[in-house]
């Protein structure tokens, strides 16, 4: 059964970085699309960037050029670097297949704060 751990959130002044991971236990993490997706408080939870088995990337218009999702098979896990942060980018934020449904199984997120 798959479980995913994400963390690396925290406070950070507008401008500022995080970098987020997603350990994923269970087998065929190589094979799987995965996403990361982010809730805001009010508002359903979106999907923010994917990163494809093959490696192929893509964004919501909102991160683009300041999000970066990666890789690393060996280790089962999944990244994100965010840069230039905005207080609009704070949410929970979650990681899971790039397909998940919202009745699927999810970690417990990390939260990512931004202050102005």
């Amino acid at each position: 059964q798959v479980q995913l751990v994400e963390s690396g959130g925290g406070l950070v002044q507008a401008g500022g970085s995080l970098r987020l991971s997603c350990a994923f236990s269970g087998r065929g993490f190589s094979i799987y699309d995965m996403g990361w997706y982010r809730q805001a408080p009010g508002k359903q939870r979106e999907l923010v960037a994917r990163i494809f088995s093959g490696g192929d990337t893509s964004y919501v218009d909102s991160v683009k050029g300041r999000f970066t999702i990666s890789r690393d098979n060996a280790k089962n896990t999944v990244y994100l670097q965010m840069n230039s942060l905005k207080p609009e980018d704070t949410a929970v934020y979650y990681c899971n297949s790039a397909y998940a449904e919202p009745g699927a199984y999810w970690g417990q997120g990390t939260q990512v704060t931004v202050s102005s």
